[in-house]
């Protein structure tokens, strides 16, 4: 039986100090995520800025979530990369140091065919022997895995899942239509996270419960408890603040947002950036009309 993951799951920021990994602080995020109903821990994602982590770093931010949140909720870690040998080191290293699935990004910048997709996440889910959700986000890797194409992968007892960020409702139904109970399909995007639920999917991987875990995960749950009415109020109460999270290339607005609220200093690694003065006044604007800051 493949083990699904489902639910209010948070593309943890990575938080740094003077250029390195701020580990008591990552510790503290994990502590606010448990206690806010977050059910699954997502580390060293495009929110963690895995791109400008050493493999000395993405190991340690690994080890370090998974033994902070100490069996409480479950960890599945971002493994990706456009280096297959790569996908695959990084995968077992995550299985080795506890995490309960691994989060595959299709390779980005190789554009590899559709057969290419499909090869590669076999070999990493052959090899790995842990669950994988596969993340499909065409507008940062240049690649987008197509519905018949994720449907000969949705067999396979490893991969479990699909965080899927295309922004396409038509294609993300036509995965649900052609994998069934299948796959537990996950929404890459906060502002469709309902209308993804709406079709069938289980859940997010979600930006913005960084700064507020709660109403995230209440969203999820009273859809998937039924009480639809609910869920589509607190979809659009969020939905200016999801908006206001993508007002710049992600994670720039939210740890942004996170320094606002005293819960990280804020630093990026270059090639980000800070905020610009324009969507820093558009990003307290929301924040100051959800009640986060004053």
């Amino acid at each position: 039986m493949k083990r699904m993951f489902q639910g209010s799951m948070v593309a943890l920021v990575t938080p740094f100090k003077d250029g390195r990994v701020d580990e008591p602080t990552l510790r503290e995020l994990v502590e606010f995520q448990i206690k806010n109903g977050t059910d699954v821990l997502v580390p060293c994602g495009t929110t963690g800025e895995s791109p400008t982590l050493t493999h000395d770093e993405h190991r340690r931010i690994i080890e370090l979530t998974v033994e902070a949140a100490n069996g409480r909720i479950a960890v599945v870690a971002g493994t990706g990369s456009n280096s297959t040998t790569e996908a695959i080191d990084l995968t077992r290293y995550a299985k080795q140091a506890g995490a309960d699935g691994a989060l595959l990004v299709l390779p980005y910048y190789n554009k590899p065919t559709q057969a290419g997709l499909i090869a590669h996440c076999r070999a990493v889910a052959d090899a790995a022997d842990l669950p994988l959700i596969l993340y499909n986000i065409p507008g940062r890797t240049g690649v987008n895995m197509l519905p018949e194409t994720l449907a000969a992968l949705a067999d396979h007892p490893y991969i479990v899942g699909m965080k899927e960020a295309t922004g396409n409702l038509e294609q993300m139904t036509h995965d649900i239509v052609l994998c069934g109970d299948k796959l537990s399909f996950l929404s890459g995007d906060d502002t469709l996270t309902l209308p993804l639920l709406a079709v069938g999917g289980r859940g997010v991987v979600s930006v913005v419960a960084n700064i507020v875990p709660r109403d995230v995960s209440d969203l999820v749950r009273t859809f998937l408890n039924g009480d639809w009415k609910r869920a589509r109020e607190i979809h659009l109460k969020l939905f200016p603040l999801c908006q206001a999270m993508f007002c710049e290339t992600n994670p720039i607005p939210v740890k942004t947002a996170m320094a606002l609220m005293g819960m990280v200093s804020g630093e990026l690694r270059l090639p980000l950036w800070p905020i610009s003065e324009m969507n820093l006044t558009k990003l307290k604007a929301a924040m100051r009309a959800y009640g986060l800051i004053s």
